[in-house]
């Protein structure tokens, strides 16, 4: 059960700065192209997380990982500021509160796609639970 609620608290925590990410953003997107706003973001996120993992002693020679690892942490990178910039790009143009709710159906696409590459197999109640939030996805974004 500690593993379990372990990794509760960090997507919870995870749940939060997301949401005030958004809000920051859009706040700071004021008067600012959306593409040079994510740029000064990855340069914060950069220097904070170096020194996180210097501080908390992790830093080890990343030429040493494998290649296997090197593709997958460079797509995974790419995916990351492709979805960075497009995200921020919503953001400056529409509003956070419709946004932020369609930038939640990757949790819809995470379990389609962990389904199909990674052969997870959700139970019948987490594919409702997980149809539900596409549900409230679309009710959130497209109130019109």
């Amino acid at each position: 059960m500690a593993g379990t609620s372990n990794w509760l608290v960090w997507a919870l925590m995870s749940a939060v700065f997301a949401a005030l990410t958004a809000i920051f953003a859009k706040i700071g997107l004021k008067g600012v192209d959306s593409d040079l706003a994510t740029l000064v973001r990855t340069v914060v996120i950069f220097f904070v997380l170096g020194a996180f993992v210097v501080a908390t002693g992790k830093w080890t020679n990343p030429l040493r990982l494998s290649g296997h690892t090197w593709l997958f942490l460079v797509l995974s990178g790419l995916a990351t500021g492709a979805s960075w910039v497009c995200y921020f790009r919503a953001l400056k143009v529409g509003e956070a509160s419709q946004v932020a709710p369609v930038d939640k159906l990757s949790v819809l696409l995470v379990t389609v796609f962990a389904f199909v590459f990674l052969h997870e197999r959700p139970t019948l109640r987490e594919w409702a639970g997980i149809l539900m939030v596409g549900g409230g996805v679309f009710v959130m974004a497209f109130r019109r």
